[in-house]
């Protein structure tokens, strides 16, 4: 967590700022020019060029990009090990085997043993899957990283004893359960008991089961749920749930074992479709021409509040397993009668995948975010009790104002998945993301697949709505399509579905990030909406003037959520709040990415594998930061979004590396907050989101 003392005085003594300007400029001080053509500022702005300062300016590169030349000079210098993107690929077979040898190693320690030091302490004894050779270890432990532990620094035992990478900075003090440890500050983990149960299809869901049920979307394919006959023959042996509400469990013999969760069908599946609900021609005919024309669902709707209500008309009355006593209809929340969150004029931080994690959202916090939301999480995914999966739901104490997302295909996914985390998380508000574009999601039919199929959408919110007692927020894009918006037609029904506040994305999903987000579309949106849904809009907040703009163009916005330009700059939220901007230091910087590791390291563990986990994430917010113009480089300020910044030099050696768009680059700062990295390691972006970029990216 330390720089190497040949860096140190190069890249934070702050005083060589101009001689290190001067050394970069002496020789070229080219204009302003670009592809040969020598343009001005307005030209620049114009095509969406950044315009830097002349004196910082240099030459592109004659033959390759900057990012070729550095990958492959990287390659090719005395440290190939940090080049891993062009290592070759194993087999599973191989990949096997090494995990295998791996777990044979002195080096994979016993946790119990790493904690305490004496072998006495693991409850497996001899049965264990982990060395217990704790002197082997000791004679292989690789050498300690510079810096303090993040567990001492926070004042807390570290719980990985001598696996830790920092063992030489503990203090004598009596080890912990890392359990333990985390639920101090972390909650909503997955609790054992819980995760067999759905390993198990054992989880009964009988508020969801009772909603799915009126709606008439019940059905067995995509979630473990047992048929009602099946759960009426076996008694509940008690509730994993506070005050015995909402999802129990039951004791059941083996015969179905820990059945693996069936896949989606392909749409053209029949048996294991979800049954929908018949509609009558009035129905099927709006539903249509609302597919086709984009106009309101004037169809008949199934209120939230109704839904209970209307299921004591049906011909076989629900028993108790369905709905408890306390979810009677006459005691059973009205919609609007939820404790709702309000999002008026509060930074809400973007629920963002991979880069979004925990320890980012501290960093954010510490800046001014009020809002934060954990990264999205699959319906299906978690209903298999996948630890991987609950681990995106996880809040730190920090988090004061906090909600998940959660995105499914199918009403009773999303029903069943919201009424479990309603019942086993510590959060204010579950968001369903109906506009998420990646193929993976949208294949499977959810996603903005939804933006498509009204019905199925509709559904899905008034299902979870009755399903939680937290409130329920959508976010969706414009459209599927690109030139045939949608979400201006369904913001008032989704108000009537139960929803709380909608987030509009000012973007298609074929449009992904390929232009500007359209702010008119968002504010039509917000004016047609009902006067008590709080509507967000999002897309390219990057500075406190685009902030300002969008209240003043549309007053009755709710708020604004931002996402990659927190990524880009994460101080973006105190720019707002103190409504400046902040030409940032490059040591400052520095000491952000400090913050982030330690967060990380306290996170994800300070052992090796938890640094290497730490080192990984990193990377990828890095593939994000190095997008940053520094405010005193550029002859125009605020830097928007989508410029694309011309070859540059920085004022100091350490922001020229943090500028570099070479992958490289980014594994040397990592190396200088987490040293040096594994013979074996490889690194690629997993997003290319650039809103420079080209349509396929994003």
């Amino acid at each position: 967590m330390g720089e190497p003392p040949e860096l140190t005085q190069a890249v934070m003594d702050e005083s060589e700022t101009e001689a290190g300007k001067s050394e970069n400029t002496q020789t070229q001080s080219p204009p302003a020019r670009f592809n040969g053509m020598q343009l001005s500022t307005e030209e620049l702005i114009s095509k969406s060029i950044a315009p830097v300062k002349k004196e910082f300016l240099r030459p592109p590169p004659t033959s390759r990009s900057t990012t070729s030349d550095s990958k492959d000079d990287y390659a090719n210098s005395e440290a190939p090990r940090s080049s891993g993107m062009i290592q070759e690929k194993k087999s599973k077979r191989q990949l096997k085997r090494e995990r295998h040898e791996k777990l044979k190693s002195a080096l994979n320690l016993c946790p119990s043993v790493a904690r305490t030091g004496e072998i006495s302490s693991c409850i497996y004894a001899d049965k264990c899957r982990f060395s217990h050779d704790l002197e082997a270890y000791k004679s292989q432990r690789p050498a300690d990283l510079e810096g303090e532990c993040p567990f001492t620094y926070a004042q807390k035992p570290c719980p990985y004893g001598v696996t830790c990478r920092f063992y030489g900075t503990h203090k004598d003090a009596t080890n912990e359960n890392l359990d333990a440890l985390k639920e101090g500050s972390e909650i909503n983990m997955l609790k054992k008991d819980v995760q067999r149960l759905l390993w198990k299809n054992n989880m009964k869901f009988p508020k969801s089961n009772a909603v799915l049920k009126q709606l008439g979307v019940e059905g067995r394919g995509h979630t473990r749920v047992k048929d009602s006959e099946e759960e009426e023959s076996i008694v509940p042996d008690g509730s994993h749930c506070s005050e015995d509400k909402g999802c129990e469990k039951y004791d059941s013999s083996d015969k179905h074992g820990a059945s693996a969760v069936l896949p989606e069908e392909p749409l053209g599946s029949d048996d294991r479709r979800p049954l929908k609900k018949s509609k009558s021609d009035i129905d099927e005919r709006n539903s249509s021409n609302d597919l086709n024309n984009g106009c309101h669902l004037t169809g008949t709707s199934v209120t939230v509040e109704g839904l209970v209500k209307d299921s004591t008309k049906d011909e076989s009355p629900i028993t108790n397993d369905q709905l408890p006593p306390e979810t009677d209809a006459s005691l059973k929340f009205h919609p609007r009668e939820r404790k709702l969150i309000d999002f008026r004029g509060k930074l809400y931080l973007a629920p963002l995948t991979t880069v979004g994690n925990l320890p980012f959202r501290r960093v954010c916090k510490d800046f001014g975010a009020d809002v934060t939301c954990g990264e999205m999480a699959m319906c299906t995914n978690l209903l298999e009790g996948q630890a991987s999966e609950w681990a995106l739901l996880r809040r730190h104490k920090s988090e004061n104002l906090f909600g998940v997302q959660i995105c499914g295909a199918y009403p009773d996914t999303v029903a069943r998945a919201v009424e479990l985390i309603d019942q086993e998380c510590s959060l204010d508000f579950i968001d369903i993301n109906m506009g998420c574009p990646i193929d993976m999601v949208v294949n499977k039919g959810a996603g903005s697949a939804l933006l498509t199929k009204p019905l199925r959408m509709k559904n899905a919110i008034q299902a979870a709505c009755a399903s939680a007692e937290k409130p329920i927020t959508v976010k969706v894009r414009t459209g599927y399509i690109e030139g045939r918006n949608r979400a201006d037609s369904l913001i008032s029904q989704i108000y009537e579905w139960g929803a709380s506040a909608v987030t509009v994305h000012g973007r298609s999903r074929q449009q992904r990030y390929s232009k500007l987000a359209d702010w008119e579309y968002i504010n039509t949106c917000v004016k047609k909406a009902p006067a008590s849904l709080q509507v967000l809009g999002n897309g390219d907040v990057f500075s406190y003037l685009d902030w300002n703009k969008h209240f003043s163009d549309c007053p009755e916005l709710s708020s604004c959520m931002i996402a990659r330009g927190a990524l880009v700059k994460p101080w973006l939220f105190t720019e707002i709040k103190e409504q400046r901007h902040w030409d940032i230091s490059s040591g400052e910087r520095l000491d952000i990415l400090k913050d982030y590791v330690r967060f990380g390291l306290e996170h994800w563990g300070s052992d090796s594998k938890g640094v290497e986990t730490t080192r990984h994430f990193l990377l990828q917010w890095l593939s994000y930061t190095f997008r940053y113009i520094p405010v005193g480089l550029l002859e125009v300020v605020p830097q928007q979004i989508n410029w694309r910044p011309p070859s540059y030099y920085c004022r100091n050696d350490l922001e020229t590396l943090m500028a570099s768009e070479s992958a490289a680059d980014w594994i040397r700062i990592s190396e200088m907050l987490l040293g040096k990295v594994p013979l074996d390691f490889k690194f690629a972006p997993k997003h290319k989101s650039n809103a420079y970029d080209s349509a396929e990216n994003g």
